[in-house]
């Protein structure tokens, strides 16, 4: 028997980074929202490896900061090691990564859960949704406690059906060994959601004093560290350094020894695994021709011994592992902590998906996460902000937010997974986005800050420094127009100092910071700035004067292709009475049922012909339904 247990605006189930970010995101924009996870002492636990960040990961938490979210500001809390990435290479792949102290970015994270106005965190095991005419209406547990709610937020990780599986042993179970969700799993296959069976994996862990360091290299982090959060401006954390070292031919021929063992090749495995973070023996196999690969060796706290073993992740059994552990540079002695494994799980098939997050099958119910066929905290939290925000939206009766393509990685993440689906766990990679150079990791609070307080995320006081920021940034580049640079003495000997070219005649400061040599602390020696600027504006105003040119040709395209998202389809639109489309066409568009012309057209198998005949059907529609309007 069930008992109504509370009533609230939106229910969040799940306490994962995307079940985190979702329930703030919904409490802070006003809603009484409850947040119901499987066990308490798991919120925004880390069962992967214990880092926030990295190419394009990066960017996403920076733009869930910028929105107003909290996986910036609790990384940063707790970081042990901070590193910017790529910085050889242009501003659009520059990306920041920190190693965490897992356990205690846990504690900081559900600290500031508890702490949240309008948010009740709860333990217990969702079974059921409660489901009337095609609208959610709340949960029941498996205790019998009924919760209802105007939404519904499922971020549910890997834990639907999850299965673990280490060489010939198999048995159901979520991540690191905690309980999973079975009649969930079950409840949306009666709902009518279709489901894919997908498999992630991790490495073992290993004890630091079983690791012979002087056989490894040192990868420090950065003396002066830069900070995910706008927020944060100085840290006291105390960094440590990681270390790599490499398989050896040992260890790919412990690896081949032992492939009939292992459930990828014997059959045991049945979901389907990420193409772009394979297991060890995956990678032995499919690049055979190479005689190593890099292993990171990465500590998971200040004040633990376990250390993650990056770049071995296996599903070998425990007697295999042990073997080749100890095959590599550093490791002859290595004593296992814990166990890799291998873990499969219940996805939505993420095409059931609007472009909100809110599923077509269900009104109310949203999904974000790796129930959405991702992988990685990251893609999950930027997932997790925007079903939040959206499932709020709802409940407020006001107009969802959706980010296109060239506002955010997030919207590039989304909008794949709404569009095109994915038959493998989806990771964010940088080639994903069109707009790179508009999708910076320095940008993020000029592309994203003004939606986050118009929708309430971003406080007055913030808001009010980012426009500070923004003019401050706008005047200093004025006055570089403004201001000539003459051949004397002074610029002569900078500009030879550096190999850059001399001056005949006198040009503007802002010209000359367009020589890809010269930069703005250059520019400052020869012309103090009047106002105070931070390291922030600076890098702006180098990055937005050094790359005008190219900024501009993409802000082009993404105007012309802005005509395309703006030309609405109509949601009762019968795409088998649009003569001409190809009958692939028809099924894709009926499947997918695009908001929009500019989402229609990315959608695989319509072709451009297709675009061009939908776009006549549509004009014609549009007018017959205005006639009737007035008629």
């Amino acid at each position: 028997m069930s008992y109504v247990a509370g009533d609230y605006d939106v229910i969040v189930i799940g306490a994962g980074h995307a079940g985190c970010e979702s329930a703030l995101a919904a409490a802070r924009m006003g809603c009484e929202t409850l947040l119901i996870t499987i066990n308490l002492d798991m919120v925004a636990f880390m069962p992967c490896n214990p880092s926030i960040g990295g190419p394009a990961k990066g960017h996403v938490v920076r733009e869930i900061d910028a929105l107003g979210g909290e996986m910036g500001r609790n990384i940063d809390k707790t970081f042990i090691q901070m590193r910017m990435l790529n910085t050889g290479k242009g501003p659009a792949v520059h990306a920041l990564r920190a190693q965490a102290d897992k356990f205690m970015y846990q504690q900081v994270m559900k600290e500031t859960i508890e702490r949240t106005p309008k948010l009740t965190l709860r333990q217990g095991m969702v079974d059921d949704l409660v489901v009337e005419d095609g609208v959610v209406k709340g949960v029941i547990t498996k205790t019998g406690a009924q919760y209802n709610a105007k939404a519904v937020v499922l971020t549910t990780g890997t834990y639907l059906r999850g299965k673990v599986i280490m060489g010939e042993l198999m048995y159901e179970s979520g991540p690191n060994n905690q309980q999973p969700s079975i009649k969930l799993s079950e409840n949306l296959l009666k709902l009518g959601f279709d489901l894919v069976r997908f498999k992630t994996g991790t490495p073992p862990r290993i004890h630091k004093d079983s690791i012979d360091f002087d056989q490894t290299t040192i990868q420090p982090g950065d003396e002066e560290p830069k900070f995910f959060s706008y927020e944060t401006t100085t840290s006291t954390n105390k960094q440590l350094p990681c270390w790599l070292t490499y398989t050896s031919e040992d260890t790919h021929q412990v690896i081949t020894d032992n492939l009939h063992r292992a459930p990828m090749f014997s059959g045991a495995i049945k979901g389907t695994g990420p193409r772009y973070c394979p297991s060890i023996e995956d990678k032995i196999v499919r690049f055979a021709d190479k005689p190593k690969h890099q292993i990171f060796l990465e500590p998971e706290g200040l004040n633990t011994s376990e250390y993650y073993v990056q770049g071995l992740s296996t599903s070998m059994p425990e007697d295999v592992q042990l073997r080749i552990l100890r095959s590599i540079p550093g490791l002859e002695r290595a004593e296992m902590m814990r166990n890799g494994y291998a873990i499969e799980y219940d996805a939505v098939v993420p095409t059931q998906l609007k472009p909100t997050l809110e599923t077509k099958v269900i009104n109310g119910l949203f999904t974000a996460g790796q129930i959405n066929g991702t992988s990685g905290y990251e893609e999950a939290a930027g997932q997790g902000i925007m079903a939040g925000i959206n499932a709020a939206c709802l409940v407020q009766d006001k107009e969802p937010v959706i980010l296109d393509r060239s506002e955010g990685y997030i919207g590039v993440l989304i909008d794949d997974l709404v569009t095109k689906g994915t038959n493998e766990p989806y990771r964010l990679l940088t080639s994903r986005a069109e707009y790179r150079l508009l999708l910076r990791h320095d940008n993020a609070d000029m592309r994203l800050t003004p939606i986050g307080h118009e929708i309430g995320l971003i406080t007055e006081e913030r808001y009010q420094a980012f426009l500070n920021k923004k003019e401050l940034v706008e005047q200093e580049i004025e006055r570089l127009q403004m201001t000539k640079a003459r051949p004397d003495e002074q610029l002569t000997n900078l500009l030879n100092s550096i190999g850059s070219a001399p001056l005949v005649n006198a040009v503007d400061l802002l010209s000359l910071l367009r020589r890809p040599e010269i930069l703005y602390r250059h520019i400052e020696q020869l012309s103090p700035s009047p106002i105070e600027l931070t390291d922030d504006m600076k890098e702006q105003v180098e990055i937005q004067t050094k790359y005008a040119g190219y900024i501009d040709k993409q802000l082009t395209q993404v105007n012309k292709l802005r005509k395309m998202e703006m030309k609405k389809i109509p949601d009762d639109i019968i795409y088998e009475e649009v003569y001409g489309i190809a009958t692939e066409a028809k099924q894709k568009l009926n499947k997918i049922r695009p908001v929009s012309i500019g989402q229609a057209s990315r959608i695989s198998g319509v072709t451009p012909a297709d675009i061009s005949i939908l776009l006549v059907y549509l004009e014609h529609y549009n007018r017959v339904t205005a006639a009737r309007a007035q008629g």
